[in-house]
C-alpha cells in the first residue's frame, strides 16, 4: 500500500453474514453515473477504476453519497480493475495492487467519513469482482461464452482477489457474471480466502446471459460455504422477481438483487440508451420471494437509494 491508501476503520459491530440474517441489507447503487454526475469522464476502457489513480478522492465522495442516502454496503470501484486492463495503461504490477487495495481503502474512508458525520448502523464493504468480459471493455460481459476454460478464468481471477481479500473488505461481491463457467472458476478462486462473497448473474428472462438456466448456475453455488448469498443484479428490473424465487428455492441462501435502471447498455457508443422502469417501492415484493440485499445498479443513484431505505423502514 501507499501512503494515499487510507487507513482500515475499525470493523463492524456486526459481521456481514450476521447483519444478513438479522434482516435487510441496502445496498448502494451505480458508481459510474455517480462520478459522471461529479463531472468525471468515464469514456475510456477502465471506466471507473481510472479514478483510482487519477482522483482517488472522487471515488470516496461517491461512496460516501451513498451512505448519507441510507445504503448500508458500498461496492468497491474494483468491477473494472485487473492486472491486465492496468496493464494496457503502462501500470505495472505492484502499483496495480496498490490501487485494487485502494478500492477497498477508499470506501472503508467514505464509512470512516460517514460514522462521522452521524451515521449510527453498521457500515460494510463489498469488494466488487466483476467479469472477464469487464476488462475487455467490448460489452462482452453481458454475453459471456469468451472462449476460456475454467482454469484460465480462476487464473484470470485469483490474483486480484488475492489484493481485495488482502485489504479487508467485509463481503467480496462476485458481480455481474454472465456465465456459469465463469461462476465456476469464481467459486474455485474465492477458496482458502478467509473472505465471504456473494455470487450475482447478470440475466435475460430466466436464464444467464450467456444462455444457461439459472437453475443450474445458482446451484453451483448451493453447496459453497463461501458464499453467504446469491442473486442478480445489472439486469432490468422486470426480470428480478423470478430470479429471486429461482435463487431462493435452488439454494435455501439469503438472495441479493440489485438491478440496473432499465435502460440499455450500448458497447459500441459507450452510453446508455432507453428509459428508467426502476422503482424503489419493488423492494417489498423482492423480501417476499426471499431477497435480503437489495439495492440498484448502473443509473441507480443515490436518491433511489434512499427511496429503497425509506420503503423498508416504512415497512
Amino acid at each position: 500500500m501507499t501512503s494515499d491508501t487510507p487507513e482500515v476503520p475499525d470493523a463492524p459491530s456486526r459481521p456481514f453474514a450476521e447483519a444478513l440474517a438479522a434482516g435487510p441489507v441496502v445496498l448502494d447503487g451505480g458508481m459510474s453515473n455517480q462520478l459522471e454526475s461529479a463531472g468525471h469522464d468515464l469514456s475510456d476502457e477502465l471506466w471507473s477504476a481510472r479514478l483510482l489513480a487519477e482522483r482517488p478522492e472522487a471515488i470516496t465522495e461517491a461512496h460516501l453519497a451513498y451512505y448519507e442516502a441510507g445504503a448500508d454496503v458500498a461496492i468497491t470501484s474494483s468491477y473494472q480493475a485487473t492486472f491486465e486492463g492496468f496493464a494496457k495503461r503502462g501500470i505495472g504490477p505492484e502499483r496495480a495492487a496498490e490501487l485494487l487495495a485502494l478500492s477497498v481503502g477508499s470506501a472503508q474512508e467514505a464509512a470512516r467519513q460517514a460514522t462521522a458525520k452521524g451515521a449510527r448502523r453498521p457500515l460494510y464493504v463489498a469488494a466488487s469482482v466483476g467479469p472477464y468480459g469487464a476488462m475487455l471493455a467490448d460489452g462482452s460481459e453481458y454475453r459471456g461464452r469468451y472462449g476460456l476454460s475454467v482454469a484460465e478464468l480462476e487464473a484470470f481471477h485469483r490474483p486480484r482477489l488475492d489484493v481485495l481479500a488482502a485489504a479487508g473488505p467485509d463481503v467480496l461481491a462476485l458481480e455481474t457474471i454472465p456465465d456459469s463457467d465463469e461462476a465456476q472458476a469464481l467459486l474455485r478462486a474465492i477458496r482458502g480466502l478467509g473472505v465471504p462473497a456473494w455470487l450475482s448473474y447478470s440475466v435475460a428472462g430466466g436464464r444467464t446471459r450467456a444462455g444457461q438456466p439459472l437453475e443450474e448456475a445458482f446451484a453451483l453455488a448451493a453447496d459453497a460455504d463461501e458464499v453467504i448469498a446469491v442473486g442478480v443484479n445489472c439486469c432490468v428490473p422486470e426480470d428480478v422477481d423470478t430470479a429471486i424465487e429461482t435463487a431462493a428455492r435452488v439454494t435455501g441462501k439469503p438472495v441479493v438483487a440489485y438491478p440496473n435502471s432499465g435502460e440499455t447498455w450500448n458497447a459500441q457508443a459507450r452510453a446508455w440508451e432507453g428509459s428508467s422502469s426502476f422503482s424503489p417501492q419493488e423492494v417489498q415484493g423482492w423480501l417476499a420471494a426471499g431477497a435480503r440485499l437489495v439495492g440498484g445498479c448502473c443509473r441507480v443513484g443515490p436518491g433511489a437509494i434512499t427511496g429503497i431505505a425509506t420503503t423498508l423502514a416504512d415497512g
